[in-house]
């Protein structure tokens, strides 16, 4: 009976088998293979990829006749009716077609639900993977410097960037990966983005008040940095390997990324290392302390299904950054070295650096070393009537500690771990009446622990922000209307934190009650709630499918930062003592924005201008005694005091980008970037004149220009050749916050840059394939400072012999890149 019954169950499934059939085939663009194009068979949940020939292939599919929906970025949709029958496989090519206009890009930043870019009346900017490798860059945010206008960054030597949008930065730009707010310590000068630069697929950028579905910290803008996820065949690994060298700083990259796709699964993997010495300038020569040595790991695994998707991820990050002072000898200008501590320590007596250490792998004893480990879970739950509901939910920490003390290496000076959890839900109402709803809330909840350190610049703190937010967009024709409304609560709250001397090292400690005696009170007991309205209006008139016009007003809202607030005390790393204010008020800015685009078949021209007014806006100045000398708390370490007043920010973008039809493969881009930045503060401005009258950290003038080339066809073993020849200058900056030698006065300078890259095709069956990428940034070896590079103001001396103060920025760099697809 057994016997009989195996035999039915076998007859059965070979029956079953036999009514499924196959589809396959070649999608191709303007005669190339189009790789990582999603098939998808409408209602059956079954699809897959092309590879990197353009092939595709979906197995056990029942008879029938069935829809075929074509998808690719940048491509238009096409949508096929398929016979599929058990007799034999079907065979169906497909020539895709390029959208007429970049506005139909999807972006997901900024707004309640995934929208076409044409529609959404914010100012945003999209860098794909493709546009990220082909400039070879020390990290993400250099990348997207050169490829946004309006975007800047704060530099500490090659590996730290913050980002800054329309001259607003720190916890005004709020920096996501993958959907989720990047928490990091993010209020120092020197601590960067704690992001693999490798695994980035693409980067979206807002610029502008996003607090409307984002909340506090997104003044300025959002910077979402989407991790990426190859496509390949069904039951095929994937991946690809990079290797990336520079000559100016001897960096070394190496990355590894592995992807996995199984019916509705789909699992990717990376691994990352990057290493590097000493950059060099042919002012200073080697500069030391700017090495670095960085570590990071990333997996993502999600399922997509009927009922939606969900995504669980998890990242790991761990950077050993070395901490220039910038001290020398004031003959030679040679670079020295601390090796007492500050009380022992002759800044003119230091020794001096050898070559050997300047080239050095190895990281010195004073640097800081940042970890940053992260999971999070992204669900979308379909609840019919094109109605969804959207949860996020992620963990965060961050351990930051910064070695200071030359003769106790092992003792960190900052040591502080942040503990963050994200979480988010918002619920896509059904359309109503065309007008499309979306109502959420989200928010953080955070602790700061100060563990073993000798300085303390900020207490330990807790912090709850929560914030509920009712989001609508409607079209009427050619105009599409988007906007809503926010309502932010931020509680924060510390304890009387005590700092006392330990007896055995003579370092500062952090005593704890009940035993305080000899302690002094570092940080009174603190508790406020910070609370704001925020909200936007804007809209998009489509005058044609390439033309388009944008208006946009929005009021953005920002609770002050730890710092700005609680700091009392040196940060060693930004070598920069802090001094906050209790009394400071939430931020809470007015910008209006306008906005041209116009695609034509020859020329993309894009128009920006915006006019934003802050109220409470809060800055750093260098504090100055009665007698106009700079107040030393803390011996070799200046000494910074938080400020507030009203604040004026102004300005433009423009990008005209040339790619006649008759030459299709040659293409011009051209982009402007102007900012001014006014202080307010009438009082100081009356007392001050012109020192007072500008904010900080803004940047000069920008103007980028690129002449590129992508030859199509193919060359022997060669294919995709390009080239590109830029050219990136910056107008001297002469608007600066001069108070106390706040910021001095930056001369103008041009930058050359060179590029070339191709591919080379393996044998026609196979599937993988290089990708060479070869550059050259700064090639004259122009000597400059920008006046956003730290680096600048790190100077002991008031003369130099050689007429330089201040270290300069990175020379000349050549910079070879390697990815091998498989």
């Amino acid at each position: 009976m057994r016997i009989i019954l195996l035999l039915f169950i076998l007859l059965t499934t070979n029956h079953l088998l036999a009514q499924t059939g196959v589809l396959k085939g070649h999608i191709t663009a303007n005669n190339e293979p189009l790789c990582y194009a999603s098939v998808n068979i409408k209602g059956t949940g079954k699809g897959s990829s092309t590879n990197s020939k353009g092939h595709y292939e979906i197995k056990n599919i029942p008879a029938g006749t069935y829809n075929i929906l074509v998808t690719c970025i940048g491509y238009e949709p096409e949508t096929i009716s398929v016979a599929i029958n058990r007799d034999e496989p079907v065979v169906y090519n497909i020539s895709m077609k390029e959208k007429p206009s970049k506005l139909n890009e999807v972006v997901v930043t900024g707004v309640s639900r995934a929208t076409q870019l044409r529609s959404n009346p914010v100012p945003i900017a999209v860098m794909t993977k493709k546009d990220i490798e082909q400039h070879v860059n020390n990290n993400i945010i250099d990348a997207i410097v050169k490829g946004v206008p309006g975007v800047s960054a704060v530099t500490t030597g090659p590996n730290i960037s913050k980002p800054f949008i329309r001259g607003l930065g720190y916890n005004r730009v709020l920096t996501l990966y993958d959907g989720i707010r990047q928490e990091g310590q993010q209020w120092g000068d020197e601590h960067g983005i704690e992001i693999d630069q490798y695994g980035i697929g693409r980067a979206e950028v807002v610029k502008g008040p996003a607090s409307l579905t984002y909340g506090s910290d997104a003044l300025a803008g959002v910077i979402n940095l989407i991790p990426y996820i190859p496509n390949g065949d069904d039951g095929k690994l994937n991946g690809d390997v990079i290797t990336d060298y520079h000559t100016n700083n001897g960096m070394i990259g190496t990355s590894v990324g592995l992807s996995y796709k199984k019916n509705n699964w789909k699992y990717a993997f990376r691994a990352t290392t990057k290493t590097a010495h000493d950059y060099q300038n042919k002012i200073d020569g080697l500069v030391y302390n700017t090495g670095f040595r960085e570590f990071n790991l990333s997996g993502i695994a999600r399922v997509d299904k009927s009922w939606g998707y969900s995504q669980i991820g998890a990242t790991l990050y761990d950077n050993r950054q070395e901490i220039p002072d910038g001290s020398r000898d004031s003959l030679s200008r040679r670079f020295t070295k601390q090796v007492y501590e500050a009380g022992m320590d002759n800044i003119k007596a230091r020794p001096i650096v050898s070559d050997d250490e300047l080239r050095s792998y190895q990281i010195t004893p004073l640097h800081q070393r940042i970890q940053h480990y992260r999971v999070y879970n992204i669900n979308s739950f379909k609840t019919g009537d094109g109605s969804s509901i959207n949860t996020t939910l992620g963990f965060q920490q961050s351990i930051r500690r910064e070695y200071n003390h030359p003769t106790m290496p092992e003792q960190a000076g900052l040591y502080v771990v942040l503990n963050t959890i994200n979480y988010d839900i918002h619920y896509n109402l059904p359309t109503f009446g065309g007008i499309e709803t979306t109502a959420g809330i989200n928010g953080i909840f955070q602790t700061n622990r100060s563990k073993a350190a000798t300085d303390f610049p900020i207490p330990d703190y807790n912090l709850f922000d929560a914030g509920t937010f009712l989001f609508a967009k409607k079209s009427w024709g050619k105009v599409d209307i988007s906007g809503g409304i926010r309502y932010d609560n931020r509680h924060i709250t510390w304890n009387n934190f005590y700092v006392g001397t330990n007896a055995e090292t003579g370092f500062g400690q952090q005593v704890r009650l009940p035993d305080t005696s000899g302690a002094s009170l570092q940080f009174p007991a603190f508790k406020h709630t910070y609370q704001g309205f925020s909200g936007s209006l804007g809209l998009t008139y489509n005058i044609s499918d390439r033309l388009l016009l944008k208006a946009n007003i929005a009021r953005g809202y920002r609770a002050p930062n730890i710092t700005e607030i609680g700091s009392n005390g040196l940060d060693p790393g930004a070598h920069i003592v802090y001094l906050g204010n209790r009394s400071f008020n939430p931020e809470f800015s007015l910008q209006q924005d306008i906005g041209f685009i116009a695609y034509l078949p020859n020329v993309d021209i894009i128009t920006e201008v915006f006019n934003n007014n802050i109220d409470n806006y809060i800055y750093q100045a260098r504090l100055n005694d009665a007698n106009d000398n700079p107040v030393i708390i803390v011996p070799g370490n200046s000494t910074y005091q938080y400020q507030q007043s009203k604040a004026w920010l102004y300005g433009a973008e423009l990008t005209i980008n040339l790619h006649p039809q008759s030459i299709k493969w040659l293409g011009w881009d051209n982009s402007i970037a102007y900012v001014t930045g006014i202080n307010k503060n009438q009082p100081l401005i009356a007392q001050y004149g012109d020192a007072a009258k500008y904010l900080p950290f803004i940047p000069p003038l920008h103007i980028r220009s690129a002449l590129k080339a992508n030859l199509p066809g193919t060359y022997g073993v060669f294919t995709k050749l390009n080239a590109r020849i830029e050219a990136d200058a910056y107008t001297n900056q002469n608007r600066f916050y001069a108070l106390d030698n706040t910021e001095t006065f930056t001369k103008g300078y041009t930058l050359f840059n060179a590029g070339l890259g191709f591919t080379i095709k393996q044998a026609k069956t196979a599937s993988s394939f290089y990708e060479f990428f070869i550059q050259a940034d700064n090639v004259f070896d122009t000597a400059y400072q920008a006046n956003l590079n730290r680096l600048k103001y790190f100077e002991y001396y008031k003369a130099s012999p050689n007429g330089h103060t201040g270290i300069y920025n990175m020379g000349r760099n050549l910079s070879f890149k390697v990815i091998f697809h498989f």
